[in-house]
């Protein structure tokens, strides 16, 4: 026997709507989810290389000759590869002593940062005074305040102290930081305060559960404030510019600057010292991308 459904409009009768299986509508639901999975990891690709586009040309530029870099059409594959540019640009200007001291300069300054930060980011954290809160937010508002607005009373500090041309204005002028108080605090909330509690009826000072407790539990905002202080100050222009007068003193940023005036013609010799000048920065991250990415996911989870 026939079943027939009749239209309430016409009374005439319609065929049944046909039933899917359950197993083809769950094929369907998973060849569904795959076509997006593929269209977005086809967008998320797209989009890496169109960021990484300048980035992969001048890798390229920098074995080049100089008047291939700049043709039209980019030519992305050069007829042949100078790779003695990276051992030439050593010669022209002193590229190491640049690096060498972009390198303890981030170095030091990383370190004083992550210290100091960490450090102050427990009392206002996990201890208890008089008007923590209130001074806690005042000290994140400097973060609004541009350098521009004190750069030169900082630079008439500097010169009364006699520490211009000096590693150790720049030092003492970065040392500390709002935004890395803000971070580790950030991330000190979402440790239970019973921790802390616990360790105290032990015997322990507020020293020793900075130092023994709450810094192991801080890996990944540790690192996160790390690679953020050390890209940072190794990509800092104005402050080697204003401070380091002497040529043994400077950046490889300020040193970068200089080859440009310098040598403005040799395009490839350009590029080629822009990627010596990344790839201390590039090494980092990717050594500590892990304990980054994961700093970054868990600071800001409470208020």
């Amino acid at each position: 026997m026939s079943t027939t459904v009749l239209r309430k409009d016409s009374g005439a009768p319609t065929d049944p709507a046909p039933v899917i299986p359950p197993a083809e509508k769950r094929a369907r639901r998973g060849a569904g989810a795959l076509t997006g999975q593929i269209a977005l990891y086809a967008l998320l690709t797209a989009v890496a290389l169109a960021i990484l586009l300048p980035f992969i040309w001048m890798l390229i530029s920098s074995v080049k000759d100089d008047r291939d870099v700049f043709t039209v059409p980019i030519q992305w594959i050069p007829e042949e590869f100078e790779w003695d540019n990276f051992t030439t640009i050593w010669t022209r200007v002193p590229f190491a002593a640049y690096l060498g001291n972009s390198f303890f300069l981030s170095v030091v300054i990383t370190f004083l940062q992550v210290f100091t930060g960490s450090f102050a980011a427990y009392g206002f954290a996990k201890m208890r005074f008089p008007g923590r809160d209130l001074l806690f937010t005042g000290y994140i508002a400097t973060i609004a305040v541009p350098w521009q607005a004190y750069m030169v009373p900082q630079y008439v500090i500097m010169q009364k102290l006699g520490l211009v041309n000096s590693f150790t204005s720049l030092i003492l002028l970065q040392a500390f930081g709002a935004f890395g108080v803000f971070l580790m605090r950030q991330f000190y909330l979402t440790i239970p305060d019973e921790i802390s509690e616990a360790a105290r009826l032990d015997g322990l000072t507020e020293y020793g559960i900075w130092a023994r407790i709450v810094l192991p539990l801080s890996k990944p905002a540790l690192a996160s404030l790390a690679l953020l202080t050390f890209v940072n100050t190794w990509n800092d222009y104005m402050g080697p510019f204003i401070y380091l007068t002497d040529n043994r003193l400077w950046t490889v940023q300020l040193g970068l600057r200089a080859f440009i005036g310098q040598y403005d013609a040799e395009s490839a010799m350009i590029m080629t010292g822009s990627v010596l000048s990344v790839v201390p920065v590039l090494a980092v991250f990717l050594l500590g991308q892990r304990y980054f990415v994961r700093g970054i996911a868990t600071t800001g989870v409470k208020g």
